[in-house]
């Protein structure tokens, strides 16, 4: 092993073949070793010494029967006087000590640097996780707005004809976020592109759903299980078509009309009556803007924090129509939270109201169910998902 100019053997590799590059060092190694070369073929030829005179013939060498000249010089001859001063083992080493420095020029100078593994799923989700938190330090609406994308996102499935949910990530498309009930969630998505560039591995299905589940815990809401490997679809053609989600009215306030929709729309999708009312109670969160869905105003007194307040505020305070609004709305006696007629529906049907009271009563109940249903929310439209370690 020999040493590099900085005095530090050489790096070894075997992930894949050294490239050779020429560098101002194997120019000085060649320089070098043609010098040496050029001496020693020198020695090899002039006994040792290196020389511009001739080399002297001894007389003893002289063949018998040759004449001498009358100055009594060496005779003209063609016999040619063969060194004997330098040993063939010397002469071996010299030639090897010469070529040497031609071994130093065919190594790289220094070694390629070994490929990078990819990150693990852990660490990449784990860094996700923490620029997930940064945005929503940074902004309060950031939480709230990404869970309502991540349950859209999904909120599309069918079950009989195994179409929409969030198994491509198809949210992300001009053609669905067109939909009536994804107004304003063009931005959200425009908020995930830095993410989705910082962390390419991640594709936009697994980003979407998972900024949900980071979204609820992070504001207080049960530990979510959640499974990665949603493959992202690349062809808009795929979009469902508009009116899967649920509407707030379907024209009667919170009256039969709406608690059909309702159950159909969450029966398209595999749910019942308790996973419908648990699920609703993720309207603690956020606020409705009328720029987007035309509803306004807060549910809960505590938007950016994830519990049961919405079950209890929908059983303990009285709810009035408010007039002042463009579409029609709850209030509540201060005139300062709102509930949609969909909302009003849960605590009128008999079937639904049950939960809305057990929730009320019990948030560790509703926590556990929660996590539960939104679990089998995001994996709709999925398969052979990997459960992601804690």
């Amino acid at each position: 092993i020999f040493l590099s100019p900085l005095g530090t053997a050489p790096r070894q590799t075997t992930t894949r073949p050294q490239r050779f590059q020429t560098s101002p060092v194997a120019f000085v190694y060649l320089a070098a070793a043609m010098f040496a070369t050029t001496v020693a073929a020198n020695n090899l030829t002039c006994g040792g010494r290196v020389t511009t005179r001739p080399p002297r013939v001894s007389k003893k060498l002289i063949v018998r029967g040759e004449a001498s000249s009358s100055d009594g010089t060496v005779a003209k001859t063609n016999k040619v006087a063969l060194p004997s001063s330098v040993s063939l083992q010397r002469r071996t080493a010299l030639l090897a000590a010469a070529l040497a420095p031609l071994t130093l020029v065919t190594q790289p100078a220094f070694a390629a640097p070994a490929k990078k593994s990819p990150p693990t799923p852990e660490v990449s989700f784990g860094l996700l996780r923490t620029d997930i938190k940064g945005l929503m330090k940074k902004d309060g609406d950031f939480g709230p707005t990404m869970v309502r994308l991540a349950w859209h996102s999904s909120g599309t499935y069918d079950k009989m004809t195994k179409t929409g949910g969030n198994g491509g990530g198809t949210i992300r498309f001009k053609e669905e976020l067109a939909h009536g009930g994804n107004a304003g969630l063009d931005k959200a998505v425009k908020r995930l592109e830095p993410l989705k560039k910082k962390h390419p591995e991640i594709s936009w299905a697994d980003l979407i759903a998972f900024v949900g589940v980071v979204a609820i815990e992070t504001m207080g809401g049960p530990q979510i299980n959640f499974s990665y490997g949603r493959f992202d679809e690349m062809d808009p053609a795929k979009v469902t078509p508009d009116g899967r989600l649920p509407d707030a009215d379907k024209g009667d306030g919170p009256g039969p009309k709406t608690r059909k929709g309702l159950r159909d729309v969450f029966a398209r999708m595999g749910f019942g009556d308790r996973e419908i009312v648990a699920l609703s109670g993720a309207h603690a969160l956020g606020r409705c803007h009328a720029d987007a869905s035309g509803y306004v105003g807060p549910w809960s007194g505590t938007p950016l924090l994830f519990n049961n307040s919405y079950f209890v505020l929908l059983k303990g305070l009285e709810w009035t129509p408010d007039d002042t609004k463009a579409k029609f709305q709850y209030k509540d006696p201060s005139g300062n939270l709102m509930m949609l007629p969909s909302d009003i529906a849960l605590i009128e049907d008999k079937k639904f109201k049950k939960y809305v009271l057990e929730y009320a009563k019990d948030q560790k109940a509703f926590f556990t169910d929660f996590a539960s249903a939104f679990e089998k929310l995001e994996t709709l439209g999925t398969k052979n998902l990997t459960p992601l370690k804690a």
